[in-house]
Formats: C-alpha cells, structure tokens, sequence
C-alpha cells in the first residue's frame, strides 16, 4: 500500500459514500484511477467492507468509560464470564502490566455508569479498579 491508497482510505474513512468523480477531484487523480485502486485495495483484501454509521449508534451510551481492574489469584475466567452477564459491559479486554482486565463501559446516564460500576466492584476477586471516562472520540474504527 502507497501513499495514495493510504489518502484514499482516509478519504473513503471520512465518506464511504463519497462519488469516484469527487474522490478523483479530492486526491487530484482520474477516476479510473480512483476506481482501480478500490478495486485492487478490495481484491487484496485491504478493503473488507463498506458501512454505515447511523445517529443511534453514537447515541446508544451517552456515558462511556474504561474500567480497568486488578484479579487476585486465578479467578479471571469465572470474572469474565460474570462481566460478560452484566448489559452495561460493551467489550472486555485482557491485557499486560499493572491491570488484568480492561473493560468498555456504556449507560445512558452517570447514576446508571455509577450503578454498574459498584456491581463491577462486588464482584468476588476483583481487588483493585480504576476507571476512566471517555469525554471525546476523535477517531473511530
């Protein structure tokens, strides 16, 4: 991948649904051009898809945070699977260093973040938690 599929990328990133005629105008090439390298970048499989982002998605959890929590002894599995239960939890995450879970967050209200986080905290084995909440997104995958 070169340059100027790496500045169509990010073209297609901002809008997916952008035409080739204003992709072409965008990143000063034909747009046979344009439409070749889509092509090419969607064969090698650079490109898997093409999707779209609608209000309530972004909606869904005015609150977001990330809980990052320390297990005492060998009881990750049986917390992850109590985690897994809870409907606030988005995604949870393993991870090296002081922490041995990172947990995605997501509620309509803080008294909701605030209610989840205390379930989190009862839960047998989890020793330590930390949590951060996310104010702004400046890029999503």
């Amino acid at each position: 991948m070169d340059k100027v599929d790496e500045r169509l990328i990010s073209a297609l990133r901002h809008d997916a649904r952008a035409s080739l005629s204003d992709l072409a105008t965008q990143l000063n090439l034909s747009r046979t051009t344009v439409r070749s390298r889509i092509e090419r970048l969607q064969a090698r499989g650079d490109i898997l898809g093409f999707t779209v982002v609608m209000k309530e998605d972004v909606l869904r959890d005015p609150v977001r945070g990330l809980m990052l929590i320390g297990i005492e002894g060998r009881g990750t599995n049986r917390i992850v699977r109590q985690l897994q239960g809870l409907p606030e939890v988005r995604a949870i995450h393993t991870t090296n260093g002081r922490w041995d879970l990172i947990v995605e967050i997501g509620t309509e209200t803080l008294e909701d973040f605030d209610a989840a986080l205390s379930r989190v905290r009862l839960i047998e084995g989890i020793t330590t938690s930390e949590t951060n909440l996310l104010l702004a997104t400046k890029k999503d995958s």
